[in-house]
C-alpha cells in the first residue's frame, strides 16, 4: 500500500480543519449535519447547499504554522474504498472522468442498486515530476460511507475496485475555492517547505483532496495531504 501504516487506530472522531476561514456546515467542521442521503440530482444540489456529506473520521495530533501555511498532523480511519486509476491524461481531467464513475458508483451503480449517499472527501493520489507538475497517471478514492462498510456493494463499472485500506497519518494543509492542478501543486510546495526537516515525510507522491460538488459556489474546501513515513 502506498499509504504506509499507522502505528494505531485513531478513534471514530470528527475532526477540525486547520484554520478554517472559508465558510461553515460540515465540509468545514468535519462534522456531520445531517445524515446522508441516497445520490439523486435533489440530493447533489441539497448537499452543496448544505454539506450534508458525510466526512472521512480522523484524528488531530498536533497543529503548526509555518510561513503564514498552517498545518495539522492527523491520523485517518482505515477501511473500505472504492477506487479509479487513470493515466495518460492531464490531472483535472482525469479526475473528472474519475469522479464521475465513483458518483454513478454510490449513486446506485452497483449489484446492490444501493444509494449510499456521499463520504468527503475525494482523495487522489498524485505523483509529482522533478519540475513539480503532476505526471499523468492517477488514483482517485472515496471512502465507503459507513452504513456500507462491513458489506460493499460490488460496482457494476469494472474499472472500479473495491479495496481495504490501512490507517494513516498525514501533514495537511487547507485552502479554498475552486482547486485545480495548479492550486495543489502550489500548496504542495508550501507545505513541504513549511515542514522543512522537522518532519518526515513521502515524497514521491501526495494527495490532492476536494470536500464539495461542482455546484457549490463558495465556503469550498480543498486540502493537500502529504503521508508521514511510519516508523516501527
Amino acid at each position: 500500500s502506498t499509504w504506509g501504516r499507522g502505528r494505531s487506530r485513531a478513534p471514530r472522531s470528527p475532526c477540525p480543519s486547520a484554520r478554517n476561514p472559508i465558510g461553515r456546515g460540515s465540509a468545514a467542521s468535519c462534522g456531520v449535519d445531517h445524515p446522508p442521503e441516497p445520490f439523486s440530482m435533489f440530493g447533489m444540489i441539497r448537499n452543496s447547499l448544505f454539506g450534508t456529506a458525510e466526512v472521512w473520521p480522523c484524528r488531530v495530533l498536533s497543529k503548526g504554522e509555518k510561513d503564514d501555511v498552517a498545518y495539522e498532523e492527523r491520523t485517518y480511519e482505515g477501511g473500505m474504498f472504492a477506487s479509479v486509476e487513470l493515466s495518460g491524461k492531464p490531472f483535472d481531467e482525469a479526475l473528472r472522468e474519475a469522479v464521475l464513475k465513483l458518483l454513478k458508483y454510490v449513486g446506485g451503480s452497483n449489484n446492490q442498486g444501493a444509494g449510499m449517499g456521499m463520504m468527503a472527501p475525494v482523495c487522489s493520489t498524485v505523483f509529482p515530476a522533478e519540475d513539480g507538475s503532476l505526471q499523468h497517471k492517477v488514483k482517485v478514492l472515496l471512502r465507503i460511507p459507513t452504513q456500507f462498510q462491513d458489506n460493499p456493494p460490488s460496482p457494476s463499472d469494472e474499472s472500479i475496485r473495491v479495496e481495504k485500506r490501512e490507517e494513516m497519518v498525514v501533514y495537511s494543509t487547507l485552502f479554498g475555492g475552486y482547486a485545480k492542478e495548479a492550486d495543489y501543486v502550489n500548496y504542495a510546495a508550501k507545505l513541504t517547505s513549511a515542514l522543512g526537516n522537522e518532519a518526515s515525510f513521502h515524497k514521491d507522491f501526495y494527495f490532492c483532496n476536494g470536500y464539495d460538488p461542482p455546484m457549490k459556489p463558495y465556503g469550498r474546501r480543498n486540502e493537500v495531504w502529504l503521508l508521514k513515513k511510519v516508523t516501527n
